[in-house]
């Protein structure tokens, strides 16, 4: 297959591309900038040049393509406080694909995540997106909007990231709650940090979406976890401990203490969303077989100085 792929040259793009062009797929990625073209060029990856605001560079990507990975998001123009904005062009871009791509049953995967899921005592791909006026929801219809492309001759399928996505090189959640803890001097949690975070690896990752592509049947939601829940407080006690620092509640959850002590990770370190993948390894066959979060903590890579990582 020729698979082009949206944020081939990012976290989870930098592990699927590999785990493609090895079962033999063509890739074809799409590049904002000069870096990721070359890192994509020098990966064997056809270079498309454009951003998900250039709707007719998509259209026609995806037109030459046997089927479309969709896992870029504007995470630059939502962290500078635009995150409607950035919900706004990865609605445009669903829309596009669908479009380049409809009545001719070729696959469209897009990368989600359970944030946006309604809450529930453990989630599943059964579980549906949350409703109302959130940002979060907002992300979910268009989610929902992926699924219905159905209706018009796409076999497409959402799947939905864990919280946390770790590995070596992680730039995520974990790397900045240890930055956190550098900077204020304690490895903290909120309330008595029973709140759990579902995780898998990211190479298990780049898997899924390697079968998602290939088997994964219309309509389907598929579930990114390999672990159920890790509570943040095991989380902070493997962070203190590599760095030395005392373990302790810094705040209240969703209180203000919580956001003047964590900033834009409060809400994330509040969320209690064990997630099952249950139906997803039975649908794929699907098993990760890679180091769980706090066994990745505990091999040490995230605690590098800058100058051990250079």
């Amino acid at each position: 297959m020729r698979i082009f792929v949206t944020g081939a040259s990012g976290w989870i793009g930098s592990a699927l591309v590999p785990e493609l062009l090895a079962a033999g797929h063509q890739v074809t990625g799409l590049a904002r900038s000069d870096a990721s073209a070359a890192a994509l060029g020098a990966a064997g990856v056809d270079v498309v040049r454009g951003t998900l605001d250039d709707l007719d560079v998509l259209r026609h990507a995806a037109d030459g393509a046997d089927g479309v990975i969709h896992l870029a998001f504007k995470h630059d123009t939502a962290f500078a406080g635009d995150y409607p904005g950035a919900v706004a062009a990865d609605r445009r871009a669903v829309d596009a694909f669908g479009d380049a791509l409809a009545h001719s049953d070729r696959p469209f995967v897009l990368a989600s995540g359970l944030a946006g899921v309604a809450p529930g005592p453990v989630l599943t791909e059964a579980t549906p997106p949350a409703s109302g006026d959130s940002p979060l929801a907002h992300r979910s219809a268009t989610a929902r909007a992926a699924l219905e492309l159905a209706d018009r001759g796409v076999r497409a399928s959402v799947l939905r990231l864990a919280t946390t996505c770790h590995g070596d090189g992680d730039p995520g959640l974990l790397a900045a709650l240890i930055s956190t803890a550098r900077a204020t001097g304690v490895s903290g949690y909120l309330g008595d940090g029973s709140q759990r975070w579902p995780a898998a690896h990211r190479v298990d990752v780049a898997r899924l979406f390697h079968l998602a592509v290939e088997r994964a049947p219309a309509g389907a939601v598929l579930h990114g976890v390999a672990e159920e829940g890790v509570p943040i407080r095991a989380i902070a006690e493997t962070i203190g401990r590599h760095l030395d620092l005392p373990v302790t509640s810094v705040a209240p959850v969703a209180s203000d203490a919580a956001a003047e002590h964590f900033s834009w990770l409060s809400p994330f370190l509040g969320l209690d969303s064990p997630a099952s993948s249950a139906l997803t390894r039975e649908l794929l066959g699907w098993q990760p077989t890679h180091p769980g979060l706090l066994e990745q903590l505990d091999q040490g890579h995230y605690f590098r100085a800058p100058a051990d990582a250079a």
